[in-house]
């Protein structure tokens, strides 16, 4: 796997071909992702708009160097202010699309406030904390402590065990309590959110949240019966409200309705 290597460490990345007149595709993982977790999601995503695509590991995730960082409470902020544009400018990405889940999708939300983007698509965004976040978690720190969890993350990286604590623990603790970034957003790019009506990490609320910190077109994508990983339950959906959305942002899309298929692809772990 490519490494470039970053003022904070190595990190692990693919660069997928495309049109070089295009804002490129850049993918930001969840709290338990890396760039192994997507599965093919991104390829298929950058192969039907025709752009160029960014996939990466964080710190600590995947196959990148270790955090060196410790986890605070702004450990969103530091990404999305600090180590984002640095990767973007020594890759030569810019004004990029953004592709997001959960706290990547709230990184790129931070990161569209400050700094140039074409758009932004968020998949299961948090802007503030909520009782499903901390049932969610607490769901999940049963099944890592069982072994299916487990399992899945030490698929995809180097350190799970470091990956799934600092997630958890930063999430669980007292100081994330009256966590929020809802007023410090201000997007003016164009932005589509997507989630899933049984999202077990957070209720719709926070898409309203996310249409209140958005100047510029705004689209909702919420797949009938989908849960956190509207990328891998419904991938054909989500390509195609993409593609749609970025021909036209301001465009209504026929993808806003509810639809209750499935069309899941294998994943090589969890990416929340």
């Amino acid at each position: 796997m490519p490494v470039i290597t970053m003022r904070n460490g190595p990190l692990e990345h693919v660069v997928i071909d495309g049109d070089p007149d295009l804002s490129p595709l850049v993918f930001l993982h969840g709290g338990l992702g890396c760039l192994a977790a997507w599965g093919r999601f991104p390829a298929q995503l950058a192969a039907a708009t025709g752009r160029r695509a960014l996939v990466y590991s964080r710190h600590g995730h995947g196959g990148s160097g270790p955090d060196p960082l410790p986890r605070t409470v702004r450990y969103m902020h530091e990404h999305a202010h600090e180590v984002l544009p640095e990767l973007l400018d020594a890759l030569g990405m810019r004004r990029p699309v953004l592709v997001g889940h959960s706290d990547g999708a709230s990184m790129a939300l931070l990161h569209a406030s400050a700094h140039p983007v074409r758009a932004v698509v968020g998949m299961g965004p948090h802007l503030y904390f909520e009782e499903e976040n901390r049932r969610g978690i607490e769901n999940a720190r049963a099944s890592y402590a069982a072994g299916p969890l487990a399992r899945k993350l030490a698929m995809v990286h180097d350190d799970p065990r470091g990956v799934f604590d600092r997630w958890s623990g930063v999430w669980l603790s007292p100081a994330f309590r009256d966590w929020s970034i809802e007023d410090e957003l201000d997007v003016t790019a164009p932005v589509l959110a997507i989630q899933g009506d049984a999202d077990e990490y957070g209720t719709l609320a926070q898409v309203d949240a996310v249409e209140r910190a958005v100047d510029g077109p705004f689209v909702r994508l919420v797949p009938e019966g989908c849960d956190h990983y509207p990328h891998l339950v419904r991938p054909g959906l989500v390509v195609d409200a993409v593609r749609a959305f970025l021909a036209d942002p301001a465009a209504p899309s026929a993808h806003t309705a509810h639809t209750a298929h499935t069309d899941r692809i294998p994943s090589a772990g969890a990416g929340r």
